[in-house]
């Protein structure tokens, strides 16, 4: 099974766990309305609030490239829900990501440029494009396998903070004065097991450090 593959079995059974599968025809169980385009464009704002872009406060201040890119990776499960909801998720996906140039170097200015330009896509089409996800990931240096790992790192928090009471508010998102996402991250880059083994011994570390 290639990676693209696993991601689409992934979001699946998050999205069925978290909305019922319902959630194809737009809906969840509780019959609320879906919107992935608008996850898309908060999630966006939420990646250019991690660069120094503000002139009055901070102004040495690097970009936060690790938040980066977990937003992005954000960005991808709204996406990627959207394409399956559209049945849109063919080999054009897979061929779109194969087309990701990842630079030496993150390319701030052209990596805000690609991003402002997702949300607007998303604002225009209510949906999901790959072009600017692709020019994205390049300006942003992540290559196709980076993206898989923190998909999958993302997808077990996912899972997690829905177990933990995450839809009725009851879930903590600030753990030890540091909010989950950045705990996900040292996480990943200490976890040495295969590949297989990543989504069950991540999910026991969150266990293993939750602040409930």
């Amino acid at each position: 099974m290639n990676q693209i593959e696993q991601m689409f079995l992934l979001q699946m059974q998050l999205n069925d766990q978290t909305n019922g599968q319902v959630w194809i025809k737009g809906y969840t169980k509780e019959n609320r309305e879906i919107s992935w385009y608008r996850g898309i464009y908060m999630e966006v704002a939420e990646a250019i609030d991690s660069f120094n872009w503000k002139h009055w406060k901070n102004i040495n201040d690097e970009p936060d490239w690790d938040n980066i890119r977990v937003e992005l990776v954000d960005i991808w499960h709204f996406g990627l829900s959207e394409l399956i909801r559209s049945n849109r998720l063919d080999d054009q996906v897979g061929f779109a990501l194969s087309e990701v140039d990842a630079a030496a170097e993150p390319d701030p200015d052209a990596l805000r440029l690609a991003i402002e330009a997702l949300a607007e896509s998303s604002l225009r089409t209510r949906s999901f494009e790959m072009a600017p996800f692709i020019e994205a990931m390049s300006a942003l240096s992540l290559s196709v396998t980076e993206l898989f790992k923190l998909y999958v790192g993302k997808n077990v928090l996912n899972q997690f903070r829905q177990n933990n009471g995450y839809k009725d508010g009851s879930y903590r998102k600030i753990w030890q004065g540091r909010e989950d996402n950045e705990h996900l991250v040292d996480l990943l880059a200490r976890l040495d097991v295969a590949a297989s083994e990543v989504p069950n011994a991540l999910y026991r570390q969150l266990e293993a450090i939750y602040v409930r």
